[in-house]
């Protein structure tokens, strides 16, 4: 049994085991007290002192977030006039070096040091004067901007991108010179960033943000030689609505749809569909390798950040990627190819646009091999982020929004495509669509659970025919690392391996919507975001890929056979070796 404790917080008592941390007890009789560096298993340094209580006895204030209870009957109290007057002295610190045009800010209203400020009643009038240093925008990477000049220093990112393994980002200087940069203050592009964003959606400020290619869309629009189309993401309809500030978890497929269209966009189209074609092509592509002693463990390539991880860490393992093209790449490649011949238009005049969870997609779609029609297989790629800017200044009032339903036939999609956006739904479409084709059997249950859940590593293994099938799922690149190293060194027995590069998948995906650390810190927000694409998997009248009608008439009228040659002309792709410092 636990080691109990009796506390006091601010006269309350209540009951808590050994160990446990003052703001995790505050919470637990609801009490939040305010954060600015704490990330609970990220980053847990108490480094802001912006959380800081009084414990009585104590000769000073402690820091909430990391200290612990160790003895019974202690008291704090965490609202005193001492504890606010310096939690305000902190802010009013912070603001001294901070570039304070809040108004113009990707993250005004939407910022955590803005919201301390307006609750503590500092403001710039309030704000310190002294030294400020003044920094250069980095703008090297494609997929996002570094502006220190909003840095508080938190070291967020720096903990973030050191729980994906990557750590290309770090303090650097000392005293008043200290900021967040690269090894030898190479800028971001000469490392070996793999554009996942996670340091993006864990910074508290505007210091860290996608690159906006909303004017981009805007301009295509308005331009009458180009017909615009536009495709969306599974994870997107299981986060879009969080931008207007509707529940987590909220599935706003419908209203999703109907924004695009009334944002002017000539054809809508899902992702989806592309998602049931990579199944076609990858459930193939490794029943073919089974079949003719191809490499194994077979490893997935829908997560671009993933397959840039693996180019620069493990760049001798490339043979065991599939060579598909990932669910936005093969929609672009089929948008600017079938569909452009079926409809009579020049590929050079579509202009294809994605709507995606995730920053690395803005890099991977100026990938080499992305381009099955001779030009770019998708032109633009907006983050979710971006598309609920774009709502907003357009006067669309989104939760108002009748459901509407994409365009055929590129906009019809599968229960397991849906599930694509979460970890484990890649392997479990995969599955359903494997399954069937070793078997020759329906299959009685589609749901594959044990590779379902949050944990960073899954296995299983399930008998198909006669064939035991062992797989293994990881999200996040600190986890493909676990998995990789067993593959580099020989000792991976597996046959099929789903990697994705953020920590649960593409419902936290970097371009997803940014939740405070209150919400980060005691809400499970990525399980009620993958429980929304279940819900829909559920609802769906097709669950399998291969029962997929209109994926069925783009093979017969134009593909042949998954993994034909032709097949693989378009929906396929090649990798590169990188270096630790190279893009």
């Amino acid at each position: 049994m636990e080691n109990m404790l009796n506390i006091k917080i601010n006269g309350m008592s209540c009951t808590v085991p050994y160990g446990t941390t003052i703001l995790e007890a505050a919470h637990q009789v609801g009490i939040e007290i305010p954060t600015l560096c704490f990330l609970k298993d990220i980053n847990e340094i108490g480094a802001c002192r912006f959380c800081v209580v009084e414990v009585k006895g104590a000769r000073s204030l402690v820091a909430a977030c990391v200290f612990p209870i160790e003895r019974d009957g202690t008291e704090i109290f965490t609202n005193t006039k001492k504890v606010r007057e310096s939690r305000k002295r902190t802010l009013e610190l912070i603001l001294s070096t901070h570039e304070r045009k809040c108004l113009s800010c990707v993250r005004s209203q939407k910022c955590e040091l803005q919201k301390l400020c307006l609750e503590y009643g500092v403001d710039n009038e309030g704000a310190l004067d002294g030294f400020k240093p003044v920094y250069e925008l980095d703008t090297s990477a494609a997929h996002m901007v570094r502006d220190n000049n909003k840095c508080v220093l938190c070291r967020r990112c720096v903990a973030a991108c050191n729980n994906q393994a990557i750590s290309v980002i770090g303090a650097n200087a000392r005293g008043i010179d200290t900021h967040i940069g690269s090894p030898f203050e190479l800028n971001l592009a000469q490392t070996s960033c793999i554009s996942c964003g996670q340091c993006i959606v864990n910074c508290p400020t505007g210091a860290l943000y996608e690159k906006d290619d909303t004017q981009k869309v805007l301009d295509a629009i308005g331009d009458p030689t180009k017909h615009v189309v536009v495709q969306a993401a599974p994870a997107v309809r299981a986060t879009l609505g969080e931008c207007f500030d509707m529940p987590i978890g909220t599935d706003v497929t419908g209203k999703l749809f109907a924004a695009l269209r009334r944002l002017g966009f000539d054809k809508v189209f899902d992702t989806n569909f592309g998602a049931d074609i990579t199944i076609m092509e990858e459930a193939n592509e490794l029943l073919d390798r089974i079949k003719n002693g191809g490499v194994l463990p077979m490893v997935t390539s829908c997560s671009p950040g993933w397959i840039k991880y693996c180019e620069h860490y493990y760049p001798t393992e490339l043979a065991h990627l599939s060579t598909c093209k990932s669910p936005q790449q093969m929609q672009g490649a089929v948008i600017k190819t079938y569909y452009a011949e079926k409809n009579g238009i020049d590929p050079k005049d579509i202009v294809s646009v994605s709507v995606m969870p995730c920053t690395a997609k803005k890099f991977e779609c100026g990938r080499d091999d992305e381009s099955a029609s001779g030009y770019a297989d998708v032109d633009i790629v907006l983050t979710t982020r971006e598309l609920g800017r774009m709502i907003k200044s357009a006067g669309i009032k989104f939760t108002s929004l009748p459901d509407e339903e994409p365009d055929a036939p590129l906009g019809r999609g599968t229960g397991a495509a849906v599930i694509f956006g979460t970890t484990g739904g890649v392997m479990e479409a995969a599955l359903r669509t494997a399954a069937e084709a070793i078997t020759g059997k329906e299959l009685e249950n589609v749901e594959f659970t044990e590779v379902r859940g949050m944990e960073g590593v899954k296995e299983a293994t399930y008998k198909l025919g006669d064939m035991d099938v062992k797989v293994a799922v990881a999200s996040g690149t600190k986890n493909a690392k676990i998995i990789m190293d067993k593959i580099k060194d020989g000792t991976a027995d597996y046959t099929f391996v789903e990697i994705m590069g953020c920590p649960g998948g593409c419902i936290n995906g970097g371009g997803q919507p940014v939740q405070p650390a209150s919400v980060r810190n005691f809400v499970d927000y990525k399980t009620l975001r993958a429980n929304a694409l279940y819900e829909n998997d559920k609802s769906r009248p097709h669950r399998k890929s291969h029962e997929n009608e209109d994926v069925q008439e783009v093979y017969r009228e134009f593909l042949g056979e998954p993994n034909s040659h032709k097949a693989h002309e378009i929906l396929h792709t090649s990798y590169v070796k990188r270096s630790m410092f190279n893009k």
